[in-house]
């Protein structure tokens, strides 16, 4: 167990009943999103909008089922340790991140046999991090699960009443928080990745698993550059209404003033 966590070379991928399972969960999430967008938004909504609600509902989604339940075994699932290994824990001289003081207690996903920590264990075979309580990994997660998981779900709210409402003050006044929350979610989302992955970069990729093509280009390539591609759209949107925005706001005071 903990030569897992030290980033021991992971077995070839095989694509077996837990595999499967836990690629199920993963991919159910999309559908999932795609029907809260069928029941809350109508069917004259924007394209540009269903598209949005779309990608934050599968946000959202991930980030409270799939990254929580990382959070929640990192903080609640965890296996003792033999009293030589916690003596090497505290003394630095292992690679298991030492949470809450304990070194005598390895958490983290790989501790469990629950369905979400199989789901967990599986992507540890890519990055191994993510088996354990990688401290780093635990401080992005806590952002991204508490701060830009409720962030997802408000904007979904906020696209769900300007898809309803017919009063163009009330949309306006929606509108405007939708794109400053929509940046500050995207935001945070590229710097959680930045933050996840900077530190692996820097150090030699010791966590990761390149040479399995399977780990590599699905598990880590991805499952990860939707994080970095979709936010990156949603910020070029936010710009341009914001141009958009300020254009006609010129426009007006630009007409005002030759009268």
């Amino acid at each position: 167990m903990a030569d897992a966590l030290a980033g021991a070379v992971p077995p070839p991928f095989t694509l077996d009943s837990g595999t499967a399972i836990s690629l199920g969960i993963a991919f159910a999430l999309m559908p999932l999103a795609q029907g809260l967008a069928a029941t809350f938004l109508p069917p004259a909504t924007p394209r540009k909008h269903y598209w949005l609600f779309l990608w934050h509902a599968y946000d959202f989604l991930t980030h409270f089922i799939i990254e929580g339940s990382f959070l929640y075994h990192c903080f609640f699932s965890y296996i003792e340790l033999a009293a030589k290994e916690g003596a090497e824990s505290s003394r630095g001289g292992s690679n298991i991140p030492v949470l809450f003081d304990r070194p005598d207690r390895q958490y983290g996903a790989l501790s469990s046999s629950g369905p979400m920590a199989r789901l967990w264990a599986e992507y540890a075979k890519a990055d191994s991090r993510w088996g354990g309580a990688d401290l780093m990994v635990i401080s992005v997660e806590l952002v991204t699960v508490l701060l830009d998981g409720p962030g997802a779900v408000y904007i979904c709210y906020l696209i769900s009443k300007i898809a309803n409402l017919k009063d163009p003050a009330l949309q306006g006044q929606y509108l405007s928080r939708l794109w400053f929350v929509a940046i500050v979610v995207a935001t945070l989302e590229l710097v959680g990745g930045w933050y996840t992955f900077a530190p692996e970069w820097l150090s030699g990729n010791h966590s990761l698993a390149g040479d399995d093509p399977v780990y590599l280009w699905l598990y880590l390539v991805f499952f990860n550059t939707l994080w970095v591609f979709i936010p990156c759209w949603v910020l070029f949107l936010a710009y341009s209404e914001l141009c958009k925005a300020f254009t006609e706001t010129n426009s007006v005071t630009s007409a005002k003033k030759l009268k």
